[in-house]
C-alpha cells in the first residue's frame, strides 16, 4: 500500500505565506511525479504545480511567481511553498504522486487526504 500525507495546511491572512509539505511511503518502487491540486468548494479539482523526475516542473497560471514547488527524493516528500495568498486560493489542497510499485506495474496516481487553506481578507 501507498500512503500520502499532507501537513502544513491552515488559516492564514491575504498577503501571508504558507508551507505545505506532502511525504510518500509504503511500496515505493519509483515516483514519475509529485505535486499538488486544490479544489475550492464548488469547483473542479485544478492543478495548481507539479514537479516531474526529469527535474521540470508546472504550475497553474494563477499561482505563477507566487509558489515554488520542491522535491527531496530521499524522502519521497514534495513541498509546495506559497506567498502572497489571496483569498481565491482558498481551498482543499491534495498532494499526487504518480508512481510504481512493482516494475512490471504501470504508474498510478495516488492522492492525499486533503490540507485545508483558508485564506482571510
Amino acid at each position: 500500500q501507498v500512503q500520502l500525507v499532507e501537513s502544513g495546511g491552515g488559516l492564514v491572512q491575504a498577503g501571508g505565506s504558507l508551507r505545505l509539505s506532502c511525504v510518500a511511503s509504503g511500496n515505493i518502487f519509483s515516483i514519475n511525479a509529485m505535486g499538488w491540486y486544490r479544489q475550492a468548494p464548488g469547483k473542479q479539482r485544478e492543478l495548481v504545480a507539479i514537479f516531474y523526475a526529469v527535474g521540470t516542473t508546472n504550475y497553474a497560471d494563477s499561482v505563477k511567481g507566487r509558489s515554488a514547488i520542491s522535491r527531496d527524493n530521499a524522502k519521497n516528500t514534495v513541498y509546495l511553498q506559497m506567498n502572497s495568498l489571496k483569498p481565491e486560493d482558498t481551498a482543499v489542497y491534495y498532494c499526487l504522486a504518480n508512481l510504481r510499485t512493482t516494475p512490471a506495474r504501470p504508474p498510478e496516481n495516488y492522492w492525499g487526504q486533503g490540507t485545508q487553506v483558508t485564506v482571510s481578507s
